[in-house]
């Protein structure tokens, strides 16, 4: 078969494929990297990976031959944990973050989640859509090809309606898949500060009505002291497990609530987080085959210890890296930083890191199917980063080091600017 594309004098290929584990390696660095590399591309999907030469059976008249200059190469990258559509920004905050003010204080007090609930309720959906696109364009530029969006900033069925129908827009608007969360329980709302079981009832009856209309893949829940107890948790969550939603769980954020055991109990896809993770919940992620997905950024951004990673890789955990990209705890869209904190402050390998942002990304999305690697049949999502090697994204820290983006094998990103 001849391929549409290739892509040859690859420095270093990526291709995050899950190889035999050996004995120097951790459960997070047994991926192949390939030097002096090509990749072949067929119809948006993966054709072949190698070793130099391309074999002349893949090229034909039409082939587009590529040089990629012996820069490297890995797969797009999938950030699965963000909270991408909101209004409105919390700048007004820093003071009270820098003062030591505890976040729950905030929330407390009406901030926090509670006052991006109050813009985005006032918003437009158009203005919503707007926004987003330009934060997605952000993010393509930075190496993201697929997007996890959870909704949470209405906390009422029409506004939580809302933000599910601008991520089903900008699914079809934007070269980034965009996968979709239904968080109704992101915090109890105002209107129901003094009766906050019934909100709980009222989470429960918007869930058919958002699995009938087809807007949500995921229910999520913020498991944490003073938003929602362990048994509210389990409620909801079991609840939505029967209407057909894949689960995920916000688990031991702040406080050791024991998220991270429900997890395992509820059969949810992952648990995000984790800073606060006991013993017992990092041996239930492990037990379950629970995807941990850390949030390193929101630990930088506030100050706040790291989830545990050493301990959970030691323990076999697989760990999945997301931004956290939100307005009040991590308004970042660049996954690069967040990669590079791993490196630096979590002792992470690059190895490590690429597994983590590529096919456990993909894993806590249920894609790994379909991206997440550069394997044949998969969606040619990929990135060709500026630097002829991979120590170098964590070395040079803080700076875009992206070149090109291809989504579905087509060029998206050039010289750092979108061409979509």
């Amino acid at each position: 078969m001849k391929a549409d594309l290739i892509l040859y004098n690859i420095g270093t290929l990526v291709t995050a494929k899950e190889i035999e584990k050996s004995s120097i390696m951790t459960n997070m660095e047994n991926i192949e990297i390939i030097d002096d590399a090509y990749l072949a591309v067929k119809d948006g999907k993966v054709l072949e990976t190698g070793k130099q030469p391309v074999p002349e059976e893949l090229k034909g008249e039409n082939t587009v031959m590529t040089d990629a200059e012996y820069k490297v190469v890995t797969p797009g990258i999938v950030d699965s944990h963000t909270h991408l559509v909101f209004y409105g920004s919390r700048e007004n905050e820093l003071p009270l973050k820098i003062k030591g003010i505890p976040y729950l204080e905030i929330l407390r007090n009406g901030g926090g989640i509670l006052s991006t609930v109050r813009a985005t309720r006032k918003a437009t959906k158009e203005q919503l859509t707007e926004k987003a696109l330009e934060t997605l364009d952000r993010m393509l530029c930075f190496g993201v090809t697929t997007v996890e969006s959870k909704s949470g900033y209405g906390l009422n069925l029409e506004e939580e309606i809302k933000q599910l129908e601008v991520n089903r827009e900008l699914n079809k608007r934007h070269p980034i898949d965009i996968v979709s969360t239904f968080m109704g329980a992101h915090a109890v709302p105002e209107e129901y500060k003094e009766k906050p079981h019934e909100y709980i009832d009222e989470i429960i009856k918007m869930l058919p009505e958002i699995k009938k209309r087809n807007l949500a893949e995921f229910c999520d829940i913020f498991c944490e002291d003073e938003v929602f107890s362990v048994d509210e948790s389990r409620k909801i969550l079991n609840t939505a497990k029967k209407e057909g939603f894949k689960l995920k769980i916000h688990a031991d954020e702040i406080v050791s609530l024991g998220g991270a055991e429900l997890a395992g109990e509820v059969g949810a896809v992952s648990a995000e987080h984790l800073m606060a993770v006991s013993d017992k919940g990092i041996e239930e992620l492990y037990k379950n085959k629970v995807i941990a997905d850390i949030l390193p950024a929101t630990s930088f951004n506030l100050g706040k210890n790291y989830a545990p990673v050493r301990k959970m890789i030691d323990k076999g955990v697989d760990i999945a890296i997301s931004s956290d990209y939100n307005p009040g705890s991590c308004p970042t869209e660049n996954m690069q930083l967040v990669m590079q904190i791993c490196s630096s402050q979590l002792k992470m390998t690059p190895a490590e890191i690429f597994k983590g942002v590529t096919l456990n990304g993909a894993r806590a999305l249920t894609l790994d199917e379909k991206t997440g690697s550069l394997e044949k049949g998969k969606n040619a999502d990929f990135v060709v980063y500026d630097t002829d090697n991979i120590n170098y994204i964590f070395y040079n820290f803080g700076i875009n080091h992206v070149k090109d983006v291809y989504k579905n094998g087509k060029l998206v990103v050039k010289n750092k600017h979108k061409v979509y």
